[in-house]
């Protein structure tokens, strides 16, 4: 299994990254990363939210990505608040939606906008980062 990087810092950019296989799977790969980021930060209490978002990105990069990769990374921005991110190579933005019956996409972005302080989306000429933020935004 690929290792994170890590660099250690009380906050900063990367905190935590790795780079996925984009299939399902990878969903809980990227949990793992995020709790031992969140653990490390002594930031236990946001780690039931925390999953539930970066499963939910991974869940919309996978579904919604091209090629065969996708990058997580989980930055602590500043003392409590913690901003979790999934870049992927498709240009197409990530639209907050209800899901239909029998969608087998699943919620969507809906739970990360109801759990996060606040998302977004970053363009690249590669594609996009899709983030979260968690604990406020700094």
């Amino acid at each position: 299994m690929p290792q994170p990087a890590m660099r250690v810092r009380r906050t900063g950019h990367p905190g935590y990254s790795e780079t996925l296989p984009r299939e399902p799977e990878s969903a809980a790969t990227a949990r793992r990363l995020t709790n031992a980021a969140l653990s490390h930060w002594g930031l236990e209490e946001l780690a039931e939210d925390a999953a539930l978002i970066v499963s939910e990105l991974v869940a919309n990069a996978v579904h919604h990505a091209r090629r065969e990769s996708i990058r997580v990374v989980v930055e602590r921005t500043a003392v409590r608040t913690v901003r979790v991110s999934v870049a992927d190579f498709s240009p197409a933005r990530p639209v907050e939606r209800e899901a239909a019956d029998g969608d087998e996409g699943g919620p969507g972005l809906i739970p990360v906008a109801a759990f996060a302080a606040d998302w977004g989306t970053d363009e690249r000429h590669w594609g996009k980062i899709v983030w979260a933020c968690l604990g406020g935004c700094g």
